[in-house]
Parts: structure tokens; sequence; C-alpha cells
């Protein structure tokens, strides 16, 4: 069962020997990795195990309706991934372009990772984080829906491009659907769609938009579920429950895997999901 390799790994995580070594050896690799090594246990296995909390309620032999999978990078995999996202003389990560079409959007061959989702759900703060380790990188945020009006890329080493798109719902520009319909149907570089939905009201109706336009396009696309510090445990279960039960009877093309970020204000926010974003150019 996906949840109890889950509990095992994260138990052998902490207590075996031999995993502590290979942390020890994943310290070197980036400071910011080696800052979570140095967090509490507690604390670290809450980062890297966002959902270990509420795991014991999501078992499938209890709910036959769920097909759970949950993302359990190893140490190494999360130290790889932060080093594609630091900025090196070999490893240039940079804002590239901005664009309110499609005709206006740079022409550029490598791979390309979309977010998008409703207004102040946490897009451009998730990528600022993920940016952490090239500062020179200015990812824009505000408190202010709808503040991102364009479609925003950048370039990530010789690896692949995130786009950061406008947020849809309240305070959306004007031509956001032919701006990101046109995107998600017309980008055949597009490897894969994260979208952000905010877990203190789930699955909203301009969602369930976003996710027919990724339906019928036949896009692979995954749900980030984000804020979960503003949710209580109880609160929390609840939407990974129904958001399971949505992606199980309801789509074809979302991945089973339901990431979940806290507050993103630097790059260990994001540590277990880095991994994701950057094996998401390969599919």
């Amino acid at each position: 069962m996906a949840v109890s390799a889950l509990r095992l790994g994260a138990e052998k995580l902490f207590e075996m020997p031999a995993v502590l070594r290979r942390l020890s050896r994943c310290q070197s690799t980036s400071q910011a990795f080696a800052e979570v090594l140095r967090l509490p246990k507690q604390q670290l296995r809450k980062l890297l195990y966002p959902l270990q909390e509420v795991e014991r309620y999501l078992a499938p032999d209890r709910r036959q309706d769920l097909h759970l999978r949950i993302f359990n990078p190893s140490p190494e995999d999360i130290a790889r991934a932060e080093s594609v996202f630091k900025a090196t003389e070999h490893n240039r990560i940079e804002y590239v372009s901005s664009a309110i079409r499609m005709d206006h959007a740079p022409d550029l061959l490598r791979p390309e990772v979309c977010f998008i989702g409703r207004s102040n759900v946490g897009k451009s703060s998730l990528i600022k984080a993920l940016f952490s380790l090239a500062p020179e990188v200015e990812v824009r945020i505000s408190k202010t829906p709808g503040h991102t009006k364009k479609m925003n890329f950048f370039k990530v080493g010789k690896y692949f491009t995130v786009v950061d798109m406008p947020g849809y719902g309240y305070r959306a520009p004007e031509d956001f659907a032919d701006m990101v319909e046109t995107y998600l149907k017309e980008r055949s570089n597009l490897r894969r769609t994260f979208l952000l939905v905010d877990s203190v009201v789930g699955i909203q109706k301009t969602d369930n938009i976003a996710i027919e336009m990724c339906e019928e396009f036949a896009l692979p696309y995954v749900i980030v579920l984000t804020k979960i510090d503003k949710s209580s445990k109880g609160h929390l279960l609840k939407q990974v429950l129904e958001i399971q039960k949505f992606v199980n009877t309801k789509t074809q093309g979302c991945f089973p895997q339901l990431f979940a970020v806290s507050k993103c204000n630097c790059s260990l926010s994001t540590s277990q999901f880095s991994p994701a974003v950057a094996a998401g150019h390969h599919i």
C-alpha cells in the first residue's frame, strides 16, 4: 500500500543510520538543503512529508473509491532538484520575457512547465520560492489578487522553462481566456501543468474551468494544494479526500499524486515539491 510504504519510508528516514549518512552526503550539494537537514526532527518530517499527519486516514483499504499516490522523494532526489534550481556560471536561471498573446511568446525549444490557478492562490509566491537559489531572478508577488497580468517565462538552465500564468477568477485580465486557453492548446513543448488549489476553499467553479481545459486538450497536469498552514488538520483531511475523489472520478489526465505546500517564503518550503517540477519536463 502506498500509505504503508510512506509510513515505513518516513520511519526509516529518521531511524536508519545508513539513510542518515546519505542525508549527510547530500548536505554538501546545497546550502539550502543543508539548512533543511539542520531543522529539528519533527519540523523536518513535517516539511518533507506535509501530509504525514493525515495519512493514516487516507489508507486505500479504508477508502475503496480512492487510488492514493503519495510523492515520496529521496534525499538524493531533493538535493538533485535543488541543484537544478541553483544559479551557477554553468546553470543560468533568468527571466526571459512576458507575453499577453501567443504570438508575443518567446520561441523556446526547451520543455516547459506552467503554473495556473485562481488569483491570489500563491502561484507567484511558489515560483519565487523555487527560484530562491537564484536571487537575481525577480519574481513579483503581491497580496492584491490579479497582480500577474501576463505570461512570464523563466529559463531554468539547460533543463526547461517555467511559465507563470495570470490568475483566473477575481480581477483576471480581460483577455485571460484567450491567452491561457491558446497557450494550453497550442504550446507544443508544454510538458506538465501545475494547477494550484487553495486548501482553505478547495476546488471552485473557476478551477473546474481550468481543469476542463486541461482535460479537453489532453494535457498531463498535477493539482497542488497551497496554504496548508492555514488549514486545520481536520479541514486539510477533508480537502484531500474531496480532491482525491474528484481526481479519481472526474478526470483522465490528472496525475494521482497530490502535492501540498505551505506558505512559501524560502526554498525550504519547496524542498518536497522541487523534484516534481524538475521531473515534469520529462513527461
